[in-house]
């Protein structure tokens, strides 16, 4: 079915507004899940950064690749574990991960957006020490006691240096950045990338951090679908996290979205990638879709 040009004219007529209010403003991607496994998805999602691009924003990419290190892995004999639901990660998992998310699943991505006629260039937490880790201890209940964990080379981000960023973002490229990060004598460990994410939008100032997902957004009860959260206050996400109440894969989205606010970003979206289009959707248009984070409201939980 066509569409009549007084509707193309009304959708562009939508977007104009956002354009201007968002026009040199930094926008923080954390391209994940299906979006990155899906190839008709993943033009998609290229297409949406480089119309971002074309109209004065500057979009900066943070990628995942789970399932990718995972497959590696079972190519080469060796079956991942998890704790906590983090991957054990020994000295030769992470040389795996490594590869894959520098190595590969990144240069995919510059690759793509290169080809497309924008300037990309791919980063990881090592260049000009983007990145600064410290050990993640896992947090797992035995005996009915919170017992911390050694599962090897996962970090959590002790600091982000932007320079090499804005350097980018000044010269007109569109960072990529793999979710890796060092220490101070030289460690290399694999982060969750929605805290890279979270940690990179809040060190920039970003207008806005968007999170690609497999799921339309929060839930108050995600297991019945009941009570999908549109909106969400700093406050209402900090109680959330303090009481518990999100659960397995929402929890570092929502700790990265809470963690991106308190440092400076404007605003923060989880939204659907499985959706096409989901980023324009989402920037573009009055409704938008997803669960977004604000930093101010008068909702209560």
């Amino acid at each position: 079915m066509s569409i009549s040009n007084m509707e193309k004219v009304a959708v562009l007529t939508e977007a104009l507004p956002y354009m201007q209010e968002f026009f040199g403003k930094t926008i923080v991607i954390k391209y994940g899940g299906n979006a990155m496994i899906n190839a008709e998805l993943k033009q998609k999602v290229v297409q949406d950064i480089i119309f971002m691009k074309y109209a004065g924003m500057k979009p900066v990419v943070v990628h995942g690749g789970g399932p990718e290190i995972t497959a590696a892995l079972k190519q080469m004999g060796k079956q991942s574990s998890f704790v906590g639901g983090l991957r054990v990660t020994d000295a030769e998992t992470m040389e795996v991960a490594e590869m894959v998310l520098a190595g590969k699943i990144n240069t995919e991505i510059v690759n793509l957006l290169n080809r497309s006629g924008v300037k990309a260039v791919g980063l990881n937490g090592k260049d000009a020490n983007l990145t600064l880790a410290k050990k993640h201890l896992a947090q797992v209940v035995e005996n009915s006691q919170l017992k911390e964990v050694d599962i090897g080379f996962v970090g959590d981000v002790e600091r982000i240096n932007p320079e090499i960023i804005n350097m980018l973002l000044d010269n007109d490229y569109i960072p990529v950045i793999a979710p890796t990060g060092v220490d101070a004598v030289g460690n290399s460990y694999n982060i969750n990338a929605d805290y890279v994410a979270g940690e990179i939008a809040a060190a920039l100032g970003a207008e806005k951090l968007l999170l690609l997902t497999d799921v339309e957004g929060l839930y108050r009860d995600f297991k019945n679908r009941a009570g999908f959260v549109s909106t969400l206050t700093f406050a209402e996400a900090t109680t959330m996290i303090a009481k518990g109440l999100l659960d397995g894969g929402m929890i570092p989205k929502i700790e990265s979205c809470v963690r991106a606010l308190a440092g400076g970003a404007a605003k923060a979206h989880i939204i659907d990638g499985r959706l096409p289009h989901s980023l324009l959707l989402e920037v573009f248009t009055t409704e938008g879709i997803g669960t977004e984070v604000v930093k101010k409201g008068s909702e209560t939980l």
